[in-house]
């Protein structure tokens, strides 16, 4: 897992062959006028789900995690509120991996939350259980998801 300033992307250019496309998008791209819904970037390999909305509870959080794509989760407006296990120390999944949603779900609790202000990112590895829009704030945010392989 990786939290940080869209401002430092470039770190991050040479961990996959298309974070820096990624990180591109979201530095040229009006993110503020972008529609709500998925944008294709680069077919399925690389593309974005816009959203824009108030977060839940933490009671009500669940982590999930992914196995076809990372997540590089980035904040336009507001302050998003989320929290982060390593996959290892998870139980059963509540709701089973479902290859369509590219997503299980874990009823484990996190002691790890953090925030994530506008104008910063976290990354998310298959391995990186993690929960998000665990606010009462209006966030407007853009997931890029990029495929593992």
């Amino acid at each position: 897992m990786i939290v940080d300033k869209l401002s430092n992307a470039p770190r991050y250019f040479s961990l996959h062959p298309l974070f820096e496309q990624a990180f591109r998008f979201l530095q040229d791209a009006d993110l503020t006028a972008l529609p709500i819904g998925k944008q294709a970037i680069v077919g399925k390999e690389l593309f974005a789900i816009i959203s824009d909305g108030i977060g839940i509870p933490e009671q009500d959080a669940k982590l999930e995690v992914h196995r076809k794509y990372i997540d590089i989760q980035y904040i336009v407006s507001g302050t998003d509120r989320m929290g982060w296990k390593d996959l290892a120390q998870c139980g059963a999944p509540s709701e089973p991996y479902q290859e369509e949603r590219d997503a299980a779900f874990f009823p484990d609790k996190t002691r790890s939350w953090f925030d994530v202000p506008a104008g910063s990112f976290t990354v998310f590895y298959p391995d990186d259980a993690h929960a998000a829009m665990v606010t009462e704030d209006k966030v407007r945010k853009i997931v890029l998801k990029i495929a593992v392989e």
